[in-house]
């Protein structure tokens, strides 16, 4: 295997998030607007081939051995199983021989059972499907479409076609949804899937977002515990959420507590958006535009110094609710989940 790649404080990245589109179905109030939102010409969006040479860069000569597919929403995407293929052949260290990438993506999962086998035989394994709430009259307030039971059917279809784990995302927001924080934990006992809940961080294209309306990650665990006796999962490593096994052996929880309790001190992951820019961290306000070099002639060697020089600039943390805090310019949507 190659040259590690790490940041100028000791952190190895080994994780690479890749949206496919800036495009969604849904208009997730967290996310994006409802109306107004400005699409990238389909020209300045990255081909599959473009994608799978940054992916191939990252994997065999930094020994990335993770990858997660993202958007807004990926399975927009047209022959979306086709990329899975070609990140699923990729191996560590360019070893023929070697073991591959683990391939998960985050999907809304309305599209769920018109693909999610593809997907399997394609070579995905995992999945996180987000859906933040079970009534549906709420999840169409919250996304601006009445596709709950799209949703619920996706995680049914995912399931049967072998994705595993199969997790369900929950950005929980104060006085939206946090009296469901009970209810989905019981679903996820229920159907055998893993609930994650997710603290609301300020990435809302609306600029809403305010200290007083995000859910710490205590409070969740406090409110599931009390239902359904909890205890904590050691060995977190790089993973974004502390884990919660149930006592009872049926199943677990995750939370990412990024606002209360921010994990950046063992971050291990880059991102690269729709059109080709690569960032460092999800909170970045400056990237790497890599679509130059792709669509230039560079060479792989320029591509990876492009890469080494962006991770290189990863600062310490976000700094939510400091004073040297600095929201990015584009919302969720627009830099991938």
């Amino acid at each position: 295997m190659g040259e590690a790649l790490v940041d100028s404080y000791g952190r190895t990245v080994r994780d690479l998030r890749i949206s496919v589109t800036d495009r969604c179905n849904f208009r997730c109030q967290y996310c994006m607007p409802e109306e107004g939102m400005v699409w990238l010409p389909r020209t300045d969006i990255l081909t599959f081939e473009e994608i799978e040479r940054v992916a191939r860069v990252c994997v065999e000569r930094f020994g990335v051995d993770s990858i997660r597919l993202t958007g807004g929403e990926p399975t927009v995407r047209a022959h979306l199983p086709t990329l899975v293929a070609k990140l699923a052949a990729l191996r560590v260290g360019g070893d023929p021989d070697g073991r591959g990438v683990d391939l998960a993506m985050t999907t809304n999962g309305a599209s769920l059972r018109l693909m999610a086998r593809d997907l399997h035989d394609a070579g995905l394994r995992r999945l996180n499907i987000s859906c933040d709430s079970l009534q549906r009259e709420r999840f169409l307030a919250i996304t601006k479409r009445d596709a709950l039971d799209a949703v619920l059917d996706g995680i049914d279809a995912a399931l049967a076609a072998g994705l595993d784990p199969v997790k369900l995302n929950c950005v929980l927001m104060r006085g939206i949804n946090d009296d469901e924080i009970v209810d989905f934990a019981r679903f996820g006992r229920e159907r055998g899937v893993q609930v994650r809940f997710i603290e609301f961080m300020p990435l809302d294209a609306s600029d809403e977002w305010s200290a007083n309306r995000v859910v710490p990650g205590a409070e969740i665990v406090a409110a599931i515990d009390a239902v359904y006796p909890l205890a904590a999962v050691e060995g977190r490593g790089s993973q974004p959420a502390d884990r919660y096994r149930y006592r009872d052996g049926a199943g677990e929880i995750g939370v990412i507590a990024s606002v209360s309790e921010p994990f950046c001190g063992a971050c291990d992951r880059i991102r690269l958006t729709a059109e080709g820019q690569l960032r460092n961290c999800l909170f970045a306000v400056d990237e790497t535009d890599l679509r130059p070099l792709l669509r230039g002639g560079g060479s792989d060697d320029e591509l990876a110094a492009a890469i080494i020089g962006n991770v290189g600039r990863k600062w310490a943390g976000h700094s939510i609710n400091q004073v040297t805090f600095i929201r990015p310019a584009r919302s969720m949507s627009q830099i991938g989940g």
